[in-house]
């Protein structure tokens, strides 16, 4: 296994064991604020083993950044449906929100969606991914 593709099942794992963690979150009821954390980064991980399948170079340490990257690389080539990019722009948002912003509260309800639209996420990218061998 090359230095990439160890890397590739690292971020997939990191997004999935994530993901799982959400699940869990939810089953005891975590705090919406922890589950939507945890969902924006669960689908960022899996933005990134994209971008270690596709060979796109990095070239932001910020947040924004690689999701503007995402987009031109990603969403604006026809690669990923239009409807990813609206998933990761929701989640970083409201991850901003909750985790930045005083008084801000998202009820349990919104938490679960955003953690069902995680996972499509994250299996679209799989999908992706493996569809890319």
């Amino acid at each position: 296994m090359t230095d990439q593709e160890t890397l590739l099942a690292y971020r997939l794992r990191e997004a999935k064991e994530t993901l799982s963690d959400v699940k869990t979150l939810l089953d005891s009821h975590g705090t919406t604020r922890t589950v939507i954390n945890r969902s924006y980064y669960a689908i960022f991980y899996a933005v990134l083993a994209l971008f270690i399948k596709e060979g796109t170079d990095i070239r932001s340490s910020k947040h924004a950044g690689v999701i503007g990257m995402f987009d031109k690389e990603f969403v604006h080539t026809g690669k990923v449906a239009v409807e990813y990019s609206r998933i990761l722009h929701r989640l970083f948002d409201a991850r901003q929100e909750s985790d930045y912003k005083e008084f801000v509260q998202y009820t349990e309800e919104e938490a679960r969606k955003f953690s069902i639209m995680a996972e499509a996420f994250i299996i679209e990218v799989e999908r992706i991914v493996s569809s890319a061998d």
